[in-house]
């Protein structure tokens, strides 16, 4: 195995949040077998990959009601009608917060926009344990979130595994150079850089910026956080992003169809490696 950095647990925040989850995923544990039954008679859910190879940058549009950062964006949002209004923008995906107590989300949230779209749905959570992907592939989600800050190197793997075994994919979201190098070696097809940092809460677009050309060329890559105006996805579209993740700017549009639909259309610029 490659050698890493030392991993230590996340503090701030993404650590307050990452013990949150541990305890949700032992209480999901309490019905494994019910969970595994149910992944198993799920039927398939639409590639997030295939949608995201795009001669465009796609667009993944999230549902967010609140944020750490933020604080609430929209309270009272339908996550139904609004994935429908993305989708009719033009999204590739949608990305919906299951998180309940940081960010206003529920799996049920996530249900009803896979009864509404056709298009992929990224369960966007805080996975720290096998349990979680059981459930996610369950709820009918094409895709989980693994955030590498969140997860020792040797669990990474483990749960990029445990996806690839039921048929999920998975979006491995990195920071810096050390968890991009531990997402490749995991074996991630799909990266995804934040621009901001879990555990202080700020954004840096350079992060982006510098971290895409050193994904390779068969890896979809996708930039996320501090996008909010089309000039935002021109800027990580020439630095070789495949897709942007756009929530709280989309979430808080008066017209989110028309918001989508003005990021859409940038054309993608080959990472050429």
């Amino acid at each position: 195995m490659q050698a890493y950095s030392a991993w230590s647990q996340p503090t701030g925040t993404l650590g307050a949040i990452v013990a949150e989850a541990r305890d949700r995923a032992a209480l999901l544990k309490e019905n494994e077998a019910e969970l595994a039954e149910s992944a198993a008679c799920v039927p398939p859910s639409p590639s997030l990959a295939t949608a995201l190879r795009q001669d465009a940058v796609a667009v993944i549009a999230e549902v967010k009601r609140r944020s750490p950062s933020k604080g609430w964006i929209n309270a009272n949002i339908s996550a139904a009608d609004q994935a429908l209004s993305y989708e009719r923008g033009g999204a590739a995906a949608v990305s919906i917060l299951t998180e309940p107590a940081h960010f206003g989300g529920s799996v049920s949230d996530l249900v009803a926009v896979r009864d509404t779209v056709a298009i992929p749905v990224l369960k966007k959570d805080f996975h720290v344990d096998p349990i979680q992907l059981v459930e996610a592939k369950a709820l009918g989600a094409s895709a989980a979130l693994l955030i590498a800050r969140a997860l020792p190197p040797d669990v990474l793997i483990d749960m990029v595994r445990t996806a690839r075994e039921l048929a999920i994919e998975t979006i491995v979201e990195i920071r810096d150079d050390d968890e991009l190098t531990r997402a490749l070696d995991a074996g991630a097809a799909i990266i995804g850089i934040n621009n901001r940092n879990l555990e202080t809460l700020a954004i840096d677009p350079r992060t982006s910026e510098r971290l895409l050309a050193r994904i390779p060329a068969e890896v979809i890559a996708i930039a996320e956080s501090g996008v909010q105006h089309r000039a935002d996805v021109e800027r990580f579209a020439g630095c070789g992003a495949d897709a942007v993740l756009v929530g709280s700017v989309l979430s808080a549009a008066a017209n989110p169809v028309e918001a989508v639909r003005g990021l859409t259309g940038v054309p993608r610029t080959s990472r050429g490696r």
